[in-house]
């Protein structure tokens, strides 16, 4: 009788986590097993076997449905437990659940869990979400390829056009490796933790999985640190006139590639001490913020630089002693700044210090598929609508037309590079 009532309650809860939760809240499936693990010791503290019988002296023995664990109780008995915190819908009050102890045993629960907790069962609704997770899904992995593809080719072209290598470029050349490892580790998490559907990625706990998601989040903080890194850059050239790039660089080299690895050498030594479950993809755990606060952190400093980069050019364009010729120069700096401060991870703060389960639907819009186009557009301000590697790139053409031998293509080519260029 036991087995026929708790096999069920398991299928049907398995069934209602699959329709309400989504992947950040593995947390819950975390908390029932040590409910689990509690009632099963209080199970193995009774000693005596009568109790595990059914009859009108021992009434009926603890009870672990897969939900809540159901004390012993004596024959007519009636037990009422309450929906488990993290499945209660706040918007109204949960019903309990009841079972009476009868004499074959545990009665059915007087309401389903996912009644009893006020979750609705909408197969439509669930329809829309499954199919707008597979949605964002595919808007992302395009992002990302494109990313992929654009930064690919312009580390290619900042190589090949050797006059265009500075620090300046050395920065922008990290910024864009920084890019495709945060892609690549995206694809590669993807693969490891969800080419099985039929896995369970919350209670699969190995070393691979792990290392996936180690690799993912070092790849995201050494992309932040790297936008960082590009705002530290700007601001220096207008505050300092005379600057040491080299060891700047070694400096910068440091914060973009060396924080990262140490922060995440720290929450991995953590995680494996203290919270070593599933595949350390648990973001409601509080060693989450070992990652998080210095994401958040780079991201507050680069917004202050940005604002104060904003206040220098002005201040400089309203200076009596700047030239005419220098004002459109600070104005389009001005323009191209307030540009990107957009890129620099401002879309993650918005939801950076609410709870991961809250606003799941907008947080993946934010973060997901507006962070997987970052890279492409990045590639194009940084690269592909430079007006320096514009110049090499038609330059580079012009020699080719002019090797060709075919004087009226290469007289007809540079009047359209005039014109273009103009």
């Amino acid at each position: 009788m036991l087995i026929v009532i708790v096999k069920p309650l398991k299928r049907e809860f398995e069934r209602l986590l699959s329709v309400t939760t989504s992947h950040p809240e593995c947390s819950i499936v975390f908390l029932l097993q040590e409910k689990e693990a509690e009632c099963l010791h209080r199970m193995s503290l009774i000693q005596r076997p009568s109790l595990l019988m059914v009859n009108n002296t021992a009434g009926c023995s603890i009870e672990w449905d897969g939900v809540n664990c159901w004390p012993a109780a004596t024959i007519g008995e009636e037990v009422s437990v309450s929906c488990p915190q993290p499945l209660k819908n706040h918007a109204a009050l949960p019903a309990p659940i009841t079972r009476n102890c009868t004499i074959h045993g545990w009665s059915l629960p007087s309401l389903p869990y996912y009644k009893a907790c006020l979750i609705e069962d909408n197969g439509e609704d669930t329809g829309d979400k499954q199919k707008y997770f597979a949605a964002v899904k595919l808007i992302y992995t395009i992002g990302y390829g494109m990313s992929l593809a654009s930064l690919i080719s312009a580390i290619v072209v900042f190589c090949t056009f050797r006059k265009l290598l500075c620090t300046r470029t050395y920065i922008h050349l990290n910024l864009f490796s920084s890019f495709i490892l945060r892609g690549v580790a995206v694809f590669v998490k993807d693969a490891v933790l969800f080419a099985d559907e039929s896995t369970d990625h919350c209670t699969v706990s190995t070393a691979g999985c792990k290392a996936a998601v180690a690799l993912f989040q070092y790849c995201v903080m050494a992309n932040f640190f790297w936008l960082l890194v590009e705002g530290l850059y700007l601001h220096t050239l207008l505050v300092f006139t005379f600057t040491q790039e080299r060891r700047i660089f070694w400096w910068y080299t440091l914060i973009g590639w060396g924080s990262p690895t140490l922060t995440i050498v720290i929450w991995a030594l953590f995680k494996s001490q203290y919270d070593n479950k599933g595949c350390w993809d648990d973001l409601d755990s509080a060693l989450w913020w070992i990652i998080k606060t210095p994401i958040l952190f780079s991201v507050f400093v680069n917004f202050l630089v940005f604002v104060n980069i904003i206040r220098i050019i002005f201040q400089k364009m309203k200076m009596p002693d700047v030239e005419g010729s220098e004002r459109p120069h600070y104005s389009r700096l001005a323009k191209s700044t307030l540009l990107l401060i957009p890129l620099f991870g401002v879309h993650y703060t918005v939801f950076a210090l609410f709870p991961e389960h809250v606003g799941l639907e907008p947080r993946l819009c934010f973060e997901l598929v507006l962070g997987s186009f970052q890279g492409f557009i990045v590639a194009l301000l940084y690269c592909f609508l430079n007006g320096e590697v514009q110049n090499e790139v038609l330059k580079q053409m012009r020699r080719c037309h002019l090797h060709s031998g075919d004087t009226r293509e290469g007289n007809a080519f540079d009047l359209v590079t005039q014109d273009y260029t103009a």
